[in-house]
C-alpha cells in the first residue's frame, strides 16, 4: 500500500540515512522522495511502500524513531509517484490554456485545498494582481513550496496581464458601431446602453440571511461587446451600488472555464478572493472601502 509521508528531520549528516535504515527493518519500501531544505531542519515527503497490514500509527512511530517529527502521513495512488519537474510543466500548461483554473490546479499541485477545512491548516496565500487565492492543508507550507507558488502566480499574473481589455470606456472613445455606452444605475442594477439598446448588465441581489453583509452579483454582456471594458466598468459600479446598501462583499459565481473573470476584477482594481469549486467559480471582492 502506497503512502505519502512528511516528516521533519534535523539537517545533520547521516539523518536520512538513519531513515531509510529503520524503513528497510520494518520491510518498508522507500518508492518516492522529495527534500526541502530549511536553516536547521530539513522537511522530507517520502511516497512508502508498505505492508498491507500498516496503517497511519504505524508509520508514526516508525519515522518518530528514525529521529523525524511533525509526521503527516495520508494514503496514495501511483500519480504520487510522478515526476515533480513533469508536474509543473503541466500544471504551467494548464494554467496557460485557462488562466482561472488557477486556484484548482495550484491546490491539486501542492496537494491541498481551496476550501477552509480544519482550525490547524497551513494557509498559503498567493496574489495575482490584486486577487487573493488561498489554498490551505495540514502539512505546513515550505519555503520552497512558497517559491513554487509565488512562481506560478506570477505566471498567471503574465498571462492575465496580456488580455486585460485594450481600454475602459470613456465618453471620448467611441465603440462597436460608432456608439458610446451610457451606464445607468437604478436601485439594484447597472445598465449599459448603446444607442438606447442594452448591451450589459450589472444586477445587485438582496442579501441572504446565512450572509447579510455580502450581495451576490450578476454581470452580463452582449457577446459583441464584450473584451471593450464594459464588463470592468458594471463591476465596478455594482460593487459600489452594493457599498452603499451597506455590503462589505460583493460574492460573484461563474463557469470554471469563464475565462474573463479575473482579467475583469484585475482590470477593476479591486482586491477579490477566488475560489474554484468543481464546475463553479466563486470571486468574493471586499467593498467596504469603496467610495
Amino acid at each position: 500500500m502506497l503512502w505519502r509521508v512528511r516528516t521533519t528531520l534535523p539537517d545533520r549528516p547521516g539523518a536520512l540515512a538513519a531513515l531509510a535504515q529503520e524503513c528497510g527493518k520494518a520491510g518498508v519500501n522507500i518508492v518516492g522522495l522529495q527534500v526541502f531544505p530549511g536553516v536547521e531542519s530539513v522537511t522530507d515527503e517520502l511516497v512508502l511502500n508498505a505492508p498491507p497490514s500498516w496503517g497511519e500509527a504505524e508509520l508514526v512511530e516508525l519515522l518518530e524513531r528514525s529521529g523525524g517529527h511533525g509526521v503527516i502521513t495520508q494514503s496514495c495512488t501511483e500519480d504520487a509517484l510522478a515526476d515533480q519537474p513533469t508536474r509543473y510543466v503541466r500544471a504551467a500548461r494548464s494554467v496557460l490554456a485557462q488562466p482561472s483554473s488557477f486556484p484548482d490546479v495550484v491546490a491539486r499541485l501542492f496537494d491541498a485545498d481551496v476550501h477552509p477545512g480544519d482550525e490547524d491548516q497551513d494557509v498559503m496565500e498567493l496574489e495575482v494582481g490584486d486577487v487573493q487565492v488561498q489554498i490551505r492543508r495540514l502539512a505546513p507550507f515550505t519555503a520552497t513550496e512558497h517559491a513554487r507558488g509565488a512562481a506560478m502566480a506570477e505566471l498567471v499574473g503574465d498571462v492575465l496581464g496580456r488580455e486585460r481589455p485594450a481600454f475602459a470606456p470613456s465618453a471620448t472613445r467611441r465603440m462597436g458601431s460608432g456608439a458610446s455606452p451610457e451606464f445607468v444605475s437604478g436601485a439594484t442594477s447597472v445598465t449599459a446602453l448603446a444607442d438606447g439598446v442594452t448591451i450589459g448588465r450589472g444586477i445587485v441581489h438582496a442579501p441572504s440571511a446565512a450572509e447579510p453583509d455580502s450581495r451576490a452579483v450578476d454581470i452580463e454582456v452582449d457577446p459583441a461587446w464584450q473584451r471593450r471594458g464594459i464588463g470592468t466598468r458594471l463591476l465596478s459600479d455594482v460593487a459600489k451600488l452594493a457599498r452603499s446598501q451597506g455590503a462589505d462583499e460583493i460574492v460573484l459565481t461563474t463557469a470554471h472555464d469563464n475565462r474573463a473573470v479575473m482579467p475583469m476584477v484585475l482590470a477593476a482594481g479591486m482586491r477579490g478572493r477566488i475560489r474554484m469549486a468543481g464546475e463553479t467559480l466563486t470571486v468574493r471582492i471586499a467593498v467596504r472601502e469603496l467610495r
